[in-house]
Order: structure tokens, then C-alpha cells, then sequence
């Protein structure tokens, strides 16, 4: 199920790599999607508001380990491509205990300053209650996350794209099922949520574990591979760190804007929740594919295939372009139509906050589109610091225009802030890498 992403036609290959990372992310979105409909359609708008803020909240607490797995990940394919076996098996053993331990703390972390967080969200009272409620219970699949995002990450940067899709559907239409009956059937409410969510997610990250440990022996690490390597340990912090900094940091802006949403009250908090379900159901292909296209640029950056680096990215850039110009079109063409899927049609202020942002940002989802490409270049061209600089530019003026521009045009402010960080972080990788091209390509 490996496939050599060194060989072959460029297009052909980073398509059919990067195709089921995207159906199983469209899968993880669809329950995500399943997991707000239910809730707001049954419980109201304040539960639906309580629930979408937690979800921006353990949005960011996953990008952690996500960044962190997907650095280690990078580092996994270029020993891929140089065909390096030994250093390959040092580095899974290093990556999986450090990124472990940083679990741990994070869990134990959340678990203890669960109101201090709450509180900078600004979360109003009449859904405080609510979102402690579910985020007691979420937070404790946070472990299942740091499994399932390791192993997902380590198969793929094997060339095995078709393994976690299979364990994330599983784990999709159980949480879906769960939902049905925990919510709807046995009225547990948001506790019900978030129970069938963490169920599911433990499924989905102890069953891709054993899967490896059983069925992909080659990957096992030796006694001789758990021998402290300071080298490999270096290069997966530069990797991993800078790369969990990354996502973290783009969370985190995020997580600000969320904050700042919240202070306009319960039917914008509610509008928020539902477009940006829909906004992230959007952009989600391209977010895959930047991830696909990290793992074909490193695997042929440890094999020295330059010219086959240049000829990927601009592939790679026309497919990006094409596919985001067509779904910017269906998104604003039919917005309200999405936005009645998660409220109640008679929720009309809702509706129209949730279809303003949508409208706005949509035009623009060209632009995550490159970004994704570029964050997944320079991750695999050993530049992680260059993403995370794009990543400040992208949020840090995200966030300083919401803020600023909502004093003045209100929610519209932070709408707009969105597509304008976006580009100028297109601007700045763009101009990087066309002059400093010939030493990146140098290993």
C-alpha cells in the first residue's frame, strides 16, 4: 500500500496520493458537520454556540499535536527518499515519546485551567455552563487524537494515503451514530456530543496503532533503534517543534478571532459556529492536498530530485487555483441553502451573519489554498521557521484587523480581516522562495 512518490507522472501521483487524505478529512468534516447539525437542530442555539466555540478551542489544542506529528512526518519521508532505514527507525522511536510527553502535559494543562480558558474566550454566561460541560468530556480524547494523528502521519510519509482513511470512516459513522442515539434517542444533551465524539476518536487512533504494530513490522523499531540519538533528536525538534509552533500559533489566531466573536453575543457566536463548519468543509481538499504535495516534495527532496520539485509546484499551484475558484463559486451561489443545514430557518439574524461570512471570505479561498501549499513546501524543504513566519503574517494581521476594523464596521470588520492575512502570507512565501530558490533546493 506504499507508493514511491519519486517516480512516476507528477500529477498522476500527487492525485491519487492525495486522494484519500482528502476523503478522509471530507469524513472527519462530515461528522464534525453531523456532530453541529444534531446539536443545533435538537438543542438550540446555545448549546449550538457552546459546542462551536469548544471546537475552535480543541481545533487548536489538536493542531499541537498535529504540527508536531506532521514535522516528524516530514523528517519520515526524507529518510523515505534517502532510503535511510536506521535513521528512519531512531526517528519514530524519538518522535513518538517526545510528542507522548507533550501530551500528557497537555491534557493534565487543560484539564486544570478549564475556566481560566474559558474565560479568555469570553464565552457569555448563558452557554458557560454548557461548553464546560462538553469540554470535561472532549478534552479526555485528546490522547486518541496524538494516536491516530502519529500513525496517520507516519503511514502517509510512507506513501500510504489509504490506511487512516479507512480508520477515520469507521470512526466518522460511529460518532454520527453515537450522536443519533446519545442525543437524540438517550437525551444526554452536549454530554452525549461529546461521549459518542471521544468513543470514536479512541476507536480511530488505538485501531490505526495496532495496525502498524501488527501488520507493518518493517516500521517497528528495534532494541538498537531506542539508543539516544542526539542528531535525529535535533532534527525532529527542528522539524516538529517548528512545525507544532506553526499550527499552533494559526490556531491560536484563530482561537483570538473566536474570542473576539464571542464579545457580539449568542446569534453571532451561533453564526460563527455553523460557517465555519462550512468554510472548513470548503477548504479542507486543499488542506489535504498542501499536506499530500509536503510528503511528494520531501520524498523526492531526500532523493534529490530537484527538477522534479519544480515541475510538482507548479502542478500542484494550477490544481489548487482551479479546484478553490469552483468550490468559491458553489459556497456563494449557495450560502443560505448551507446555512439552513445547521439553523432553523425562523434563526433569520443567524442566517445572515453566517451568509455574510460566508460571501466575504469564500471569494478568497484561492488564497488558504497557496498558503497550504506553502506551509507544506517549506516543512518539506526543512524550512519550518519559514512557515511559521507566514503563519504570523496570515493571523497577526488577521487578528490586529478584526480587532481594529470591528470597532468601526462590526462582525463585517472580522469577515474581512480573514482574506487579507491570507494573501499578504501568499506575498511573503511567494517572493521568499523565488529568491532563494537554488538553496532550498540544496540538501
Amino acid at each position: 500500500m506504499y507508493r514511491d512518490l519519486t517516480k512516476g507522472n507528477i500529477t498522476k501521483t500527487i492525485i491519487l496520493f492525495a486522494l484519500p487524505m482528502i476523503a478522509g478529512n471530507l469524513l472527519q468534516q462530515f461528522y464534525n458537520v453531523a456532530d453541529t447539525l444534531i446539536v443545533g437542530q435538537v438543542l438550540g442555539s446555545d448549546a449550538l454556540a457552546a459546542v462551536g466555540s469548544a471546537y475552535t478551542l480543541m481545533t487548536f489544542l489538536t493542531s499541537v499535536l498535529l504540527g508536531l506529528s506532521m514535522g516528524a512526518g516530514a523528517l519520515f519521508a526524507i529518510y523515505r527518499g534517502k532510503g535511510d532505514n536506521e535513521k528512519l527507525k531512531s526517528a519514530i522511536v524519538h518522535a513518538f515519546l517526545l510528542i507522548l510527553i507533550i501530551t500528557l502535559i497537555l491534557n493534565i494543562t487543560v484539564y486544570l485551567f478549564i475556566d481560566p480558558i474559558m474565560g479568555f474566550l469570553n464565552v457569555p454566561e448563558q452557554v458557560y455552563g454548557l461548553m464546560r460541560e462538553y469540554l470535561w468530556i472532549i478534552f479526555a480524547g485528546i490522547g486518541a487524537t496524538f494516536l491516530y494523528n502519529f500513525f496517520s502521519c507516519l503511514l502517509q510519509s510512507m506513501g500510504n494515503s489509504v490506511t487512516s482513511l479507512i480508520f477515520l470512516g469507521i470512526s466518522a459513522f460511529l460518532n454520527i451514530g453515537l450522536d443519533l442515539l446519545l442525543v437524540l434517542v438517550i437525551p444526554w444533551g452536549v454530554a452525549g456530543a461529546a461521549i459518542a465524539t471521544v468513543f470514536s476518536q479512541f476507536v480511530s487512533g488505538i485501531g490505526i496503532m495496532l495496525y502498524v504494530l501488527c501488520r507493518q513490522k518493517e516500521l517497528i523499531p528495534s532494541k538498537q533503534d531506542y539508543r539516544w540519538n542526539k542528531n535525529i533528536l535535533r532534527e525532529i525538534f527542528a522539524l516538529s517543534i517548528l512545525t507544532c509552533v506553526q499550527q499552533s500559533v494559526m490556531n491560536f489566531g484563530i482561537l483570538m478571532v473566536q474570542g473576539l466573536v464571542n464579545s457580539f453575543g449568542p446569534v453571532i457566536m451561533a453564526a460563527f459556529a455553523a460557517a465555519v463548519k462550512i468554510d472548513s468543509f470548503a477548504y479542507m481538499p486543499v488542506q489535504d492536498f498542501g499536506n499530500a504535495f509536503s510528503t511528494f516534495i520531501a520524498q523526492n527532496y531526500g532523493a534529490g530530485k530537484s527538477e522534479r520539485i519544480n515541475s510538482g509546484i507548479k502542478k500542484s499551484i494550477q490544481l489548487t487555483v482551479l479546484f478553490c475558484a469552483a468550490v468559491s463559486a458553489v459556497v456563494i451561489i449557495f450560502a443560505k441553502p448551507l446555512m439552513l443545514i445547521f439553523v432553523q430557518p425562523h434563526e433569520t439574524e443567524i442566517i445572515a451573519a453566517g451568509v455574510q461570512y460566508l460571501r466575504i471570505v469564500a471569494v478568497f479561498y484561492f488564497g488558504i489554498g497557496c498558503l497550504f501549499l506553502l506551509y507544506g513546501l517549506y516543512r518539506a524543504l526543512q524550512k519550518p521557521g519559514m512557515s511559521v513566519i507566514l503563519t504570523i503574517i496570515s493571523l497577526g494581521i488577521r487578528v490586529a484587523l478584526a480587532y481594529l476594523l470591528s470597532r468601526f464596521i462590526g462582525v463585517t470588520g472580522i469577515w474581512m480581516a480573514i482574506p487579507i492575512g491570507w494573501i499578504l502570507a501568499d506575498l511573503t512565501g511567494l517572493i521568499y522562495y523565488l529568491k532563494n530558490k537554488s538553496n532550498l533546493m540544496s540538501t
